[in-house]
């Protein structure tokens, strides 16, 4: 069934056609076909819609969905029709709906695609990810995988099963694709500009990353209802195991690029985590329910919901001292949105990332030199950076730093990531592999954020 024509207030138990006779619904294994045909599961998280704002060679048009029903389900379909139906570039999915309470097992017994999208419950994602590849289903999953130490150890399982059937586990890490990283780690590649990573030490890192999130936020132009138990850190996770695994990523993808690391090259110093509180009022504007579910009467000291979305990290990887942090406020001041600051620091220059009102809430890099190398970073613009992305250029501001001018065209928004970060996955996909180091790069990544939450939580 076509989404446009599709009444999704109308469904209440089976709403999936066919799926057990159609010959697409052969994994991968057992299909002559290479094309991609995508299972949705349980899409709990408005991530699971961002990645069919655009349409991909390879790639079935029809999406099969499992879920319960509810209002997860029809944001969700909601949210597609607004992509099928927009007056430009609209997108054609077509949609096959399973909605009822024993979602993963139709899922798993029907088996209609080959590849498990799902971005939702945190504290369930990993059950669904096991289930998935133990089923000879590949995964494309939205952060975090897991978000507690037993968790990560049913990754490491999901990810023996998966090397074993010649499976795909991925997760979706949009921040790799944002112009001031890409420009960063170039710019730290280049020993003529950058010199050396340095050491650092904890109380002056060699890396910091700090991002800055907000509860009230648009999505696609439309305010965005969060579901109550996002506010629930044991179900969607703390912040340090949350937002934090994209600046670990990042971390790891900048320091040490194309390398492996290993859960060994980690050093937990020390990490901390805190609370946001949230009134009535506001928890209301957020998810739209009138009063606090009784989940999360857990969690109300004095009237407001205390919810740990903030924590921060310092810790050591390969030697190098690196500190994250990550924050989360009810709602941006106007104009403004969600924030990342980072700075890698080396022998010869700073390369450092702002996204404050003096850069009107959009991240611009800086080089703060640290020697007579200007010449070397002229030349470095112009040639290792220009030759791929034309346009790039180098302004002196006031403070003495130099600004990389970066056209407004690669600029394109968290939201367009998604589209990025699923392409990398279809060309994984079409080679039947992955770079060696991005498993156990994954490996490390979770066993950072979830040692952080040990660590935290003393």
């Amino acid at each position: 069934m076509n989404l446009r024509n599709y009444t999704i207030w109308a469904f209440s138990a089976l709403l999936f056609s066919a799926c057990g006779s159609n010959e697409s619904g052969k994994n991968m294994a057992e299909s002559t076909s290479q094309n991609v045909k995508i299972m949705t599961l349980d899409p709990g998280h408005f991530h699971a819609g961002l990645i069919h704002k655009t349409m991909y060679p390879g790639v079935d048009s029809t999406v099969f969905i499992f879920a319960p029903p509810g209002d997860e389900l029809k944001d969700h379909l909601n949210r597609l029709e607004s992509y099928n139906t927009r007056p430009e570039n609209p997108t054609s999915w077509d949609l096959e709906v399973y909605a009822g309470d024993d979602y993963l097992k139709k899922m798993i017994s029907q088996k209609p695609g080959n590849v498990m999208m799902v971005a939702g419950k945190n504290d369930k994602k990993i059950d669904y990810i096991l289930e998935a590849v133990q089923n000879g289903i590949h995964v494309y999953a939205d952060k975090p995988l897991v978000i507690n130490r037993q968790g990560f150890e049913k990754l490491k399982q999901a990810f023996a099963i998966a090397k074993e059937k010649d499976l795909l586990v991925y997760d979706i890490m949009t921040e790799r694709f944002e112009i001031t990283t890409l420009l960063q780690k170039e710019l730290s590649q280049i020993p003529e500009v950058f010199g050396e990573l340095e050491k650092g030490s904890p109380e002056n890192p060699a890396i910091t990353k700090e991002s800055v999130h907000h509860f009230f936020k648009y999505v696609s132009g439309v305010p965005l209802v969060r579901p109550d138990w996002f506010f629930d850190v044991e179900i969607e996770g703390e912040g340090i195991v949350d937002v934090t695994t994209h600046l670990v990523d990042l971390i790891q993808w900048e320091a040490f690029p194309n390398q492996i690391v290993d859960t060994t090259d980690v050093s937990m110093l020390s990490a901390r985590r805190w609370a946001t509180p949230l009134n009535l009022e506001q928890f209301r504007q957020v998810t739209a329910k009138a009063e606090f579910p009784d989940f999360l009467q857990k969690d109300i000291k004095n009237g407001s919901l205390e919810v740990y979305s903030n924590g921060e990290m310092n810790y050591t990887l390969k030697g190098i001292h690196a500190k994250v942090s990550v924050i989360w406020n009810f709602q941006a001041p106007e104009g403004a949105g969600d924030t990342h600051y980072s700075m890698m620091r080396g022998t010869k220059a700073n390369l450092v990332i702002r996204q404050g009102k003096e850069q009107n809430y959009r991240p611009e890099l800086y080089v703060q030199l640290l020697g007579e190398n200007l010449a070397d970073l002229e030349n470095a613009v112009k040639t290792a950076l220009q030759s791929t992305y034309p346009g790039i250029d180098l302004e002196e501001s006031s403070n003495g730093e130099y600004r990389v001018i970066i056209p407004d065209r690669y600029h394109n928004g968290h939201e367009a990531h998604f589209a990025q970060v699923t392409e990398r996955f279809l060309e994984y996909y079409q080679n039947g592999t992955m770079p060696d180091w991005e498993v156990p790069n994954m490996i490390t990544k979770y066993h950072t954020t979830t040692l952080a939450k040990e660590y935290a939580s003393k």
